[in-house]
């Protein structure tokens, strides 16, 4: 008989993004561990998340052991070339935002390190590649994930929220690794400026893995699934980004468990985008295998005790951002 084991962690239902971290977890421990079923229960005040997968191990702490070690691997088309006409309009200025920092401030050469490699796929997922939005996989000891959401040329909504000069493989290292500094000539390496995943990891993995999705941090860009970290220049009442210049830094403090969990979960599945903006999403209350529970999220219906909420994407210049959702009554 397989060994099966059953964890749970807090999650908000009214956050998208911890919802689709959720997904993430799910999709991770599938390729991780096998064996994965999973739903929500809202039995009591605080709703958990509850996953069941192959083996004697936590798949929580499977999952975010995998990713404290993970390395981003960009993938391109056969033939790809830097700068060909599938980049072409990538030039274009755009109003600053967390996850789109002004050039000359962020820009994507700011650590040469942060490249950590291209692999050329013959199965790639749209028909270009789009040096900003090129798939990545994460990697570590001949395991991957691919997480490729953005870059989804079928007929599904490729939910991309980020825009501008940053590419996904840039965001997804600073989820992972933290931002540092450029070194100084004393150095080897940078100044922390912002922790990453691997970071909480070394710190406070205790607290991760009571509530994973807890744990925030001062983050200077993402992929906009957090909404604790959801700013425009309206609702702030000043550019987080000016205020850096001069000379203030002020954190916009957010969860990299949940932007990079969210982008993994986002890989098989999508909220519903029911009218410009605005989107659907459900949470289920019986145990379902990856399958099934990619169309629950989408609100499928599968006869089954599920709830539905509805949230709008907000804008920030041409970034999009995940606003915390409303209960639909039915």
């Amino acid at each position: 008989m397989v060994t099966q084991t059953t964890s749970s962690i807090p999650v908000d239902l009214k956050s998208p993004g911890q919802v689709l971290a959720c997904m993430g977890f799910l999709e991770a421990a599938e390729v991780l561990l096998g064996g994965v079923e999973a739903h929500f229960d809202w039995s009591e005040a605080q709703a958990t998340f509850v996953l069941r997968a192959d083996g004697d191990k936590n798949p929580f702490v499977v999952v975010l052991e995998f990713l404290s070690k993970a390395k981003v691997v960009e993938l391109t088309p056969g033939g790809y070339v830097e700068g060909g006409a599938a980049d072409d309009g990538d030039n274009e200025q755009e109003e600053a935002s967390p996850s789109e920092p002004e050039d000359g401030d962020e820009s994507d050469n700011d650590d040469p390190g942060e490249v950590q490699g291209r692999v050329p796929t013959p199965a790639f997922p749209s028909g270009e590649g789009y040096r900003n939005a090129l798939p990545i996989q994460l990697v570590d000891d001949g395991r991957c994930l691919s997480v490729s959401h953005w870059a989804d040329g079928s007929s599904r909504n490729d939910f991309k929220l980020y825009s501008g000069n940053r590419s996904a493989n840039r965001i997804a290292t600073q989820m992972l690794q933290g931002v540092r500094a450029k070194p100084k000539k004393s150095q080897s390496i940078g100044d922390l400026k912002n922790r990453g995943l691997q970071q909480l990891w070394q710190e406070q993995r205790g607290a991760l893995l009571q509530a994973p999705f807890d744990v925030v941090t001062p983050m200077g860009g993402s992929f906009n699934f957090d909404p604790r970290g959801a700013w425009t220049p309206i609702d702030a009442g000043f550019s987080p980004d000016e205020q850096k210049k001069n000379g203030t830094i002020v954190g916009i403090a957010a969860s990299p468990v949940v932007e990079i969990l969210a982008a993994i979960g986002l890989e098989h599945a999508r909220p519903d985008q029911y009218e410009t903006r605005k989107v659907r999403y459900a949470v289920w209350g019986q145990p379902l295998p990856p399958m099934l529970a990619r169309a629950a999220l989408a609100g499928a219906d599968l006869q089954l005790l599920m709830r539905r909420f509805v949230f709008e994407l907000d804008l920030s210049g041409k970034n999009k951002v995940v606003t915390f959702a409303q209960e639909e009554n039915r």
